[in-house]
């Protein structure tokens, strides 16, 4: 299914270069590598699955059109101005552009090192620079995350939150705060207080041993999708660690330009689950993974952490990878659903997974996965870009509800905290309410032998507690 575009660029962002005196836009011997913009010979290959420039069609919001501005800047000839900072802004990092290039252009890199010089050079607006330190605050630490969404629970349920969507109140406010609001997780007691158990062994001898990353988002909100993994992974023979102390892999704060902040987690989180009896690190968040596993790239130029940091991501696995090596348990029982699969962009594009998730979802008995069109584009989330530019992810999240709607699933599975998020919040904005799972928890609750009509039935409930989305 594909909607109309709509021509509505975002403004610029309000700014200026840092220091009177120094308006280029890299510091000497920073920015993107020469070679790696060099790659890109303007084909035109990335425009169709680009999701700003299919909103907009302007080529300066493409990838080639990025490339072309950080081009010019590496070569002097631009320097950092509101009009081209907000070029890079607007893209979301989603990757496409990475699947769909003929010639491997790596724009992954591209953008987080232009982002990065952007954040070191660039004074921002003072009200954005404010949002994006409040988010970086809060999103990384998953205690503070968990305590400003515990309101929520009283919130939804005495009835309010339905009632302000309902009101002309919530129509009068600005876009901004309505797509706060419309994004604010659903969230349950169980999930907020349920915790991946720290050791858990299999019934029968263990085929191998796993440590489990428990990540900030996921772990605050998506509490139960973590237990739900360590049961999964148990069942299909996995010893499984999950070491309390581990934090933010700094995936968020890298795809934002955080870099210093970033590489400071990530050297954290080696430190606490870099276990040389552990086989591999098992992600059940897509952009997670794509950053771990990235952790040989950040820590090339290092020499107290090269090694070690490649070492490390060289055992980085996503949990379907792992899974769709495993026999699948004797005891999966039937779900007999119909199930809308959505490719979260860092598990399809920069991790190149895509039939894995598919294929351990077939393994259940009367489940039958349904592919969503316009699968490549963006669903609008990408980190913090629906916080920080709430109108084309909120366009981008309509697209996607639509395509999923139209493929008239009985649920939506995406294994990205994030995506989940993102479409739950566009799913409920009309008509009935279409349940949303991660992967891992179709599995679960085959496992279990869950009843999918109360299944389908209790997140239904849930989505429906809310009332309208923005």
């Amino acid at each position: 299914m594909s909607l109309p575009i709509t021509h509505v660029p975002p403004r610029p962002s309000a700014g200026t270069p840092k220091g009177a005196a120094d308006t280029t836009a890299f510091a000497a011997g920073t920015g993107p590598e020469r070679l790696l913009l060099d790659d890109c010979v303007h084909c035109g290959f990335c425009l169709p699955t680009c999701p700003t420039y299919v909103l907009w069609g302007e080529e300066m919001d493409s990838p080639r059109g990025r490339i072309l501005l950080m081009d010019l800047a590496e070569q002097g000839e631009i320097g950092l101005d509101a009009t081209t900072v907000r070029h890079w802004d607007s893209c979301l990092g989603c990757m496409a552009c990475v699947t769909s290039c003929p010639s491997g252009v790596q724009y992954d890199r591209l953008i987080e090192e232009t982002r990065a010089q952007v954040e070191e050079r660039f004074e921002r607006a003072p009200a954005d620079r404010r949002l994006r330190d409040a988010l970086f605050a809060v999103l990384p630490h998953h205690r503070r995350m968990s305590a400003v969404a515990a309101p929520l629970l009283p919130y939804r349920a005495s009835g309010a939150q339905r009632l302000l969507r309902r009101s002309r109140v919530y129509a009068a406010l600005p876009e901004r705060i309505r797509r706060f609001e419309a994004l604010s997780p659903i969230v349950t007691w169980a999930a907020l207080r349920e915790q991946a158990p720290v050791h858990a062994l299999p019934a029968s001898p263990p085929k191998l041993k796993v440590a489990l990353l428990t990540g900030c988002v996921q772990r605050a909100i998506f509490g139960d999708v973590n237990a739900a993994t360590v049961r999964v992974l148990t069942a299909h023979g996995c010893e499984v660690v999950a070491p309390r102390a581990q934090g933010c892999c700094g995936a968020l704060e890298l795809h934002a330009g955080r870099a210093a902040s970033a590489k400071s987690r990530a050297q954290t989180l080696i430190d606490v689950l870099d276990d040389p009896t552990v086989a591999y690190v098992v992600v059940n968040s897509a952009g997670c993974g794509s950053t771990l596993k990235e952790y040989g790239a950040i820590f090339a130029d290092d020499a107290r952490w090269a090694e070690r940091a490649a070492a490390f991501a060289a055992k980085v696995r996503d949990v379907h990878e792992v899974l769709a090596e495993l026999e699948p348990p004797a005891t999966l029982r039937p779900l007999e659903l119909d199930v809308a699969y959505h490719d979260a962009c860092h598990l399809a594009h920069a991790q190149g997974i895509t039939a894995e998730p598919r294929d351990v979802l077939r393994r259940i008995p009367g489940l039958v996965v349904r592919e969503i069109p316009e699968a490549a584009i963006c669903c609008g989330s990408a980190g913090i870009y629906n916080l920080i530019n709430p109108v084309p992810a909120a366009e981008l999240g309509r697209r996607k509800a639509a395509n999923v709607r139209s493929v008239a699933p009985d649920a939506l599975a995406a294994a990205n905290p994030g995506c989940l998020l993102q479409i739950s919040a566009n799913l409920g904005a009309e008509g009935e309410p279409i349940p949303t799972f991660h992967p891992i928890e179709l599995i679960d609750a085959s496992l279990r032998g869950e009843d999918v009509r109360s299944l389908l039935e209790r997140r239904r409930e849930l989505l429906r507690s809310a009332g309208t989305g923005a």
